[in-house]
């Protein structure tokens, strides 16, 4: 359906709010709960001098570090490095293949194994640290290739900030991580295989990211900036670490990038030495990020736009809207609304913190859960329970003016970081 079409035949499907001293704040939340912490943070942003028009609130809206994830936040020559966070370039892939889903085991355990032995994930506590089992021992010619082409803009970067050498980079390139991310195997509505990955810029995006956070926090006491929260410092055009910051985010957007062609290479790969079958990937492809900032056109300004846990939606763009690990995820078309800067939600957006989804579940509500999905059952994956997270299909129908769905994707294997 047209885009022209959606919105008269769903005027305002979008509520705004009004924060004094603030820039309107428009979301796309009908029918999903939102956080009384989060709209107060939505509302400290709308106050900043420096942004642009209003904000617009995804309906997987939540609470976050800084900024609120689930928000599009657009600056006027300025950006918010808090606002994009420390998982820089997080986001998605997804590729359908030419298998069927009568050509996958009726046991996908051996398959969940060998894609856990080949694909570097968690984190091994610092306590117990050796080699960090998130991390390469020995690299993969794979993953030295992929390097190759970040490492020469790595060290200019490196050689203003010395401290980010000594990070987890090369060895993090083509690994997973943890807490939300992971790989999935789905099934479409009519029986196609599809791969579907969820990873970032790993250590050295954090190292990135928590730098210039310190820096712009600096910044702003120097020159006695009053914020409404001193997580939305930000650097100004011009000013001192301007440059470097947009370099060195811009990096860290490749890094990831890179880092889900490099995984999902290997998840081929992998299932390849199981499934015998010959089979192409890639048939349809999509790599979007959901935590970034880049420069864009909106109502005829150049402007610096900041998606925090949010996802481009341009007329005819393909994007990946996850749902938890027991339910639903889409692959969306883009219908380039210009009230939501083009953009829709990254996911379903958590109801309730880890914390709180450890003490309130337990191993049997996680097996009960995901039943019929290959994946961990155990206690430390209950902060990943799918009771955790919004209601993907409210999720969708409150951001109908904003994307199409092309596909519905069922997992029916999940590997967690």
């Amino acid at each position: 359906m047209p885009f022209d079409q959606e919105v008269r035949n769903n005027v305002n499907n979008y509520n705004t709010e009004q924060p004094e001293g603030g820039v309107p704040i428009k979301m796309w939340t009908k029918g999903v709960p939102v956080e009384d912490e989060a709209k107060k943070q939505l509302a400290n942003a709308a106050r900043l001098p420096i942004v642009f028009k209003h904000i617009a609130a995804m309906p997987d809206v939540h609470l976050g570090i800084g900024a609120t994830v689930g928000s599009v936040v657009s600056t006027f020559k300025a950006i918010i490095p808090a606002a994009v966070g420390v998982d820089i370039g997080c986001g998605m892939m997804a590729c359908k293949t030419t298998l069927r889903a009568e050509d996958l085991p009726d046991n996908l355990g051996p398959l969940r194994s060998a894609i856990e032995k080949a694909v570097p994930h968690g984190m091994t506590p610092f306590k117990q640290r050796g080699r960090d089992k998130g991390s390469w021992e020995n690299p993969p010619n794979l993953v030295d290739q992929a390097w190759s082409t970040l490492v020469g803009e790595f060290d200019a970067i490196c050689e203003k900030y010395p401290r980010l050498k000594n990070t987890n980079n090369h060895k993090h390139l083509g690994t997973l991580g943890t807490g939300n991310h992971f790989i999935e195997v789905c099934l479409d509505e009519g029986g196609a295989v599809w791969f579907m990955l969820h990873s970032g810029s790993r250590g050295v995006g954090n190292a990135i990211g928590t730098t210039f956070i310190e820096l712009a926090k600096k910044d702003a006491e120097r020159n006695n900036r009053h914020l409404p929260d001193q997580d939305l410092a930000y650097f100004e055009e011009g000013s001192q670490y301007f440059g470097d910051y947009v370099r060195g985010v811009g990096w860290a957007q490749k890094f990831a990038r890179l880092n889900r062609e490099v995984m999902m290479k290997n998840l081929v790969a992998t299932v390849r030495q199981i499934i015998t079958k010959p089979f192409e990937a890639h048939v349809e492809a999509v790599n979007c990020h959901h935590n970034y900032v880049q420069k864009e056109t909106h109502f005829g300004e150049e402007v610096f736009v900041t998606r925090k846990g949010a996802v481009s939606a341009k007329k005819g763009e393909l994007g990946i809207i996850p749902g938890s690990m027991g339910a639903r995820s889409y692959i969306v078309r883009g219908l380039g609304n210009p009230e939501s800067f083009e953009s829709c939600s990254h996911g379903a957006g958590r109801v309730m913190s880890r914390t709180k989804a450890k003490k309130m579940f337990t191993v049997a509500d996680q097996i009960k859960a995901t039943e019929g999905v290959e994946c961990r059952k155990d206690e430390a994956v209950i902060d990943e329970i799918p009771m955790a997270y919004k209601d993907i299909d409210a999720v969708m129908e409150a951001q109908k003016d904003l994307v199409e769905v092309v596909y519905v994707l069922k997992q029916v294997l999940c590997v967690k970081g």
